[in-house]
């Protein structure tokens, strides 16, 4: 019966589809100690990366605090000295962090410039949202290679993961199994903590991931079952967690949540920034108070590093619950790691829907 629904899953992922890795070795050989890595990281979230996927042989820190807006990072020559001596460096890659160009400038570390052995950008093999059909700036702080907020998706941020394990194996390929190791179990917890562990025992992380990347899971564990029970009915984790929110609106303060919103199928109805990156003026609060009231949009949904504040301020005229959360591990007592970091995204949205 397994095997029937695994060829169904394939048939339905196998048209165009590419660019997962294939099956990771679960027991590499012991390595040799050695001086670990010297990794800097634009973000605290790839840092936590490097640690999953590099344990005892990296040394990461991150250029950005958990609490701070990336794309407003004053460079320091603390940082310049830290990049000076890395042996890789990890960023977007996109035009998140605008001030990398200064800081790699000042560093001098061929190594970790575009193009050396140690610069690993983040969004390689994702497939980018909110691309602006012109780069015009007039429209605010627009992104114009697309949404830099990758981490927002559990699934994307393993394709980050795995482009720390390749940059991390490109400078140091004598310990490509500690990096394949460190990998293949930080995706299978993704896979365990976003689908479920009894999904994923039954049909393989790889195939659950490739149907939710294609956009047919929901589809799939619907109209196939096991042993009688259609299989959505063994959906766990984060998506049946999301369940309150599936398919609904709320209004976000910044577009930080893209890639949440494609993988746990809810939308930012509207925006507290009268522009991206533009804080709201009075006419458009006023506005969108009215939208909120019109269309019972009562949940905000905020990053932590905007202004309180302000942000209450907008969910307390709108009779709206706020939410608001980090986008990094490190900065709520708790939130240690990536995988609780997302366990507070979905269980307070989640709670904030249901007392609605």
């Amino acid at each position: 019966m397994i095997r029937s629904i695994l060829m169904r899953a394939a048939a339905m992922v196998a048209l165009g589809f590419s660019g997962l890795s294939g099956p990771l070795d679960l027991h590499p050989r012991p390595a040799v100690a050695q001086e670990p890595l010297r990794v800097v990281t634009t973000l605290p979230v790839y840092a936590d990366l490097v640690r999953a996927v590099g344990g005892g042989q990296v040394e990461v820190s991150s250029i950005a605090n958990p609490n701070e807006d990336a794309h407003f990072v004053r460079p320091k020559p603390s940082f310049a000295l830290d990049l000076r001596r890395a042996d890789a460096f990890v960023t977007t890659g996109l035009d998140l962090e605008v001030w990398v160009p200064t800081l790699l400038d000042r560093a001098g570390n061929a190594d970790v410039i575009e193009g050396g052995p140690g610069y690993i950008t983040a969004y390689t093999g994702i497939t980018l949202l909110d691309i602006p059909a012109s780069a015009d700036r007039s429209g605010g702080d627009v992104h114009i290679f697309g949404n830099p907020h990758l981490t927002t998706d559990p699934l994307r941020t393993i394709q980050v993961a795995r482009n720390v394990a390749t940059g991390l194996k490109r400078v140091a390929p004598d310990r490509a199994d500690v990096f394949d190791a460190g990998l293949a179990d930080l995706t299978d917890r993704i896979h365990r903590h976003l689908f479920g562990a009894r999904l994923v025992e039954l049909l393989g992380g790889s195939t659950l991931e490739r149907l939710a990347l294609n956009h047919t899971l929901f589809e799939f564990l619907r109209t196939q079952e096991y042993e009688g029970r259609p299989l959505i009915q063994l959906l766990g984790g984060w998506l049946a967690a999301a369940e309150p929110f599936r398919g609904q609106q709320m209004i976000c303060y910044h577009k930080n949540w893209a890639y949440f919103e494609d993988r746990f199928d809810v939308t930012c109805a509207e925006y507290v920034e009268s522009k991206p990156g533009i804080a709201p003026t009075p006419g458009h609060v006023a506005r969108l108070l009215q939208r909120m009231q019109a269309d019972e949009l009562n949940v905000l949904l905020a990053a932590s590093y905007f202004d309180r504040d302000k942000v209450e301020a907008v969910a307390r005229r709108g009779n709206a619950v706020l939410v608001q959360v980090p986008l990094s591990p490190g900065a709520r007592d708790g939130i240690d790691d990536y995988l609780a970091l997302v366990d507070v995204w979905v269980s307070e949205l989640a709670a904030a829907f249901h007392s609605r």
